[in-house]
């Protein structure tokens, strides 16, 4: 949801400012990044259209800023991230379908996927009503065992943990060790190693 304000206490040597709100409220801060137009810089008391998100302390910042009159940068929509957990998803189920696989790894897949996103969408919630925050540690070990691809769309969806660099590094991290692991049960190594955990009635083949 865009929202229109005035651009109020603009400090140009930092950087940064605040912007009021239509109708008053809560100022909302607002760093120079967050401008669609890098050419004109602001001045103060420019009226302005924006997007709110929160940062890791739940405090409002706004984003995808606009000048009146100036087209406001797309937002970062989910459905690429959609489409890399979508086509990953085939691939492990095609992997099944073949008997390069047990069902059960599609199954922890799906169910560890679905419990990351409602993961992120808890601190996300979390984050605005300033409550008891998700660790990002266990966000983290959510995705290393098999829930990336629901973390990834949460990332993109909620606009949560998507641009913090620290946070983004390491959970990619995840999912190349993820990937690796997966890989390493199409080994034969890696079969016989399965198939001594689920023995031959888990492995489905």
């Amino acid at each position: 949801m865009r929202h229109q304000g005035k651009i109020t206490k603009w400090k140009d040597e930092k950087g940064f400012g605040f912007i009021t709100p239509r109708g008053g409220g809560e100022q909302v801060f607002v760093h120079i990044k967050a401008f669609s137009t890098r050419h004109r810089r602001p001045i103060g008391n420019e009226i302005v259209t924006y997007e709110v998100a929160s940062d890791d302390r739940g405090r409002k910042r706004a984003e995808s800023v606009a000048f009146i009159g100036d087209s406001p940068i797309p937002t970062q929509g989910g459905a690429g991230s959609f489409a890399i957990s979508v086509l990953f998803f085939m691939f492990v189920a095609v992997s099944v379908l073949v008997g390069q696989l047990p069902l059960v790894v599609l199954g922890l897949y799906l169910v560890a996927s679905a419990i990351a996103y409602f993961a992120y969408a808890h601190d996300k919630a979390a984050a605005k009503r300033n409550a008891w925050r998700t660790p990002e540690t266990t966000l983290h070990v959510l995705s290393l065992l098999g829930g990336w691809p629901g973390a990834l769309v949460a990332q993109k969806l909620l606009r949560h943990k998507s641009k913090k660099a620290s946070f983004q590094i390491v959970f990619w991290a995840t999912v190349v060790l993820n990937c690796v692991g997966l890989g390493w049960l199409f080994s034969s190594s890696g079969a016989d190693a399965l198939q001594s955990v689920l023995g031959p009635a888990g492995l489905g083949r």
